[in-house]
C-alpha cells in the first residue's frame, strides 16, 4: 500500500507584506516632508512651517515689502502698511493700518499665508499675537546688524521659495561692503559722527543699529557709545561728544528737523562750524533694508570726498546740505 506523506502545507511568503509595509512607510515618510518641506525659525524662537512657499505675504515693516520686491516677490503681497510706498507696485494694494497697530480684521480679509513684522514696541507684539491667535503664521524679525539682516534676507527668501534670489542678493550687498571697507581702508581720518535720530526731544542712533554698522563702513565712528538702538541726550551731552559730522534724519520719525544753524546751542558743534552736517533720508538710513548699502555708499562720499572718484557714490541731489 502505497502511503502518502502529510507535509504541512507551506505558509504564504511574508516578504510581500513586509515589502508593503516598507513602501507604505516610505510614501508616508515622504508625504511627511512634503508638508514641512519649509521651515523657518524667526528671531523670536518661533518655528514657522510652510507646505509650500508662501502665496499671500503682508508685511507690516516698510523694508521687508523692498527685501521681497529684491527677490523678485512682489506679486505675493497683497496688502501694506498705510505710511509704505515702495516698491511703487505697492501703493495700489490694500492697506490695513499703521505697521505698529494693524486693523487685524482687515489682514484677515486677505486671508494671508504669511505675515512679516520686524520686532519694535509692545504695540507690535500685541498685533502678533492677536493674528497668531487667528491661526495665521507670522514671522517676526530682528535687524541691528548687517549680519543679522542678511540673516533675514535669507530666511525671507526660504518662506517664499526664493532661497537662490537670496543668495544672490546677500552676495551683492557683502560684496559691495567689502569693496567699500577696502576703499575706507587707506582713509587716514575717522571723523566722530552722530546721527538724529529724532529732534528736539533728542534721539541720537546708539551702537545697536543698523545706522552705527552704516556709519563704520562709510568711514566714521558713531559718536554715541551706548548699547542702545536709541539714546536718548541732552543737548549738553551733545555739546560734550563734539561730533565732527552730523547727519540729521528726515522721514517718519523726524519730520520737520531744523538745519544746525537754525539751531543756537548747536551752531558752536565742529560739525557746524565744519559745514559736515547733512540732511538724510530716514528710509534709507535707520531702516534695516537692501538700500543700507547704498546709505554707507552715500555717507562715504559725503564724509571723505576724495573717494568719489574710486566707485563710491556721490549724493544724488542737495538735500544733504544743511541750509535754512
Amino acid at each position: 500500500m502505497l502511503r502518502t506523506s502529510t507535509w504541512p502545507s507551506p505558509l504564504p511568503s511574508a516578504r510581500p507584506k513586509r515589502i508593503w509595509h516598507l513602501a507604505l512607510a516610505l510614501v508616508l515618510l515622504c508625504s511627511s516632508q512634503a508638508r514641512a518641506d519649509i521651515s523657518v525659525t524667526d528671531d523670536q524662537g518661533q518655528t514657522i512651517v510652510l507646505a509650500r512657499p508662501a502665496q499671500r505675504v503682508i508685511a507690516l515693516y516698510g523694508a521687508l515689502n523692498e527685501i521681497l520686491d529684491g527677490l523678485g516677490q512682489t506679486s505675493r503681497i497683497v496688502a501694506r502698511a498705510n505710511a509704505d510706498e515702495t516698491p511703487a507696485r505697492i501703493t495700489k494694494l490694500p492697506s490695513i493700518g499703521t505697521h505698529r497697530r494693524p486693523n487685524i480684521e482687515a489682514v484677515l480679509a486677505q486671508k494671508p499665508d504669511l505675515v512679516l513684522q520686524m520686532a519694535g514696541r509692545k504695540e507690535t507684539s500685541q498685533s502678533v499675537e492677536a493674528l497668531k491667535k487667528h491661526g495665521v503664521r507670522v514671522a517676526v524679525f530682528r535687524a541691528s546688524s548687517f549680519t543679522e539682516l542678511f540673516s533675514i534676507i535669507r530666511r525671507v527668501g526660504a518662506l517664499t521659495g526664493a532661497d537662490a534670489q537670496a543668495e544672490d542678493m546677500v552676495r551683492g550687498m557683502e560684496t559691495r561692503l567689502a569693496a567699500l571697507d577696502a576703499r575706507i581702508a587707506n582713509t587716514a581720518e575717522r571723523p566722530r559722527v552722530f546721527f538724529e535720530v529724532h529732534s528736539p526731544n533728542m534721539y541720537g542712533a546708539g551702537q545697536s543699529s543698523v545706522v552705527a554698522e552704516i556709519i563704520n563702513h562709510a568711514g566714521g565712528v558713531n559718536c554715541v557709545e551706548e548699547r542702545v538702538q536709541f539714546a536718548h541726550l541732552s543737548e549738553e551731552e551733545l555739546m560734550r561728544l563734539k561730533p565732527e559730522a552730523y547727519l540729521i534724519q528726515r522721514g517718519p520719525m523726524n519730520r520737520s528737523p531744523l538745519p544746525l544753524t537754525a539751531r543756537p546751542r548747536l551752531r558752536t558743534l565742529p560739525a557746524t562750524q565744519s559745514g559736515r552736517a547733512w540732511f538724510v533720508d530716514e528710509l534709507k538710513y535707520s531702516r534695516p533694508g537692501p538700500r543700507n548699502v547704498d546709505a554707507a555708499e552715500e555717507l562715504a562720499g559725503l564724509l571723505h570726498p576724495e573717494l568719489v572718484n574710486q566707485g563710491v557714490k556721490p549724493p544724488k541731489d542737495s538735500k544733504h546740505k544743511n541750509k535754512k
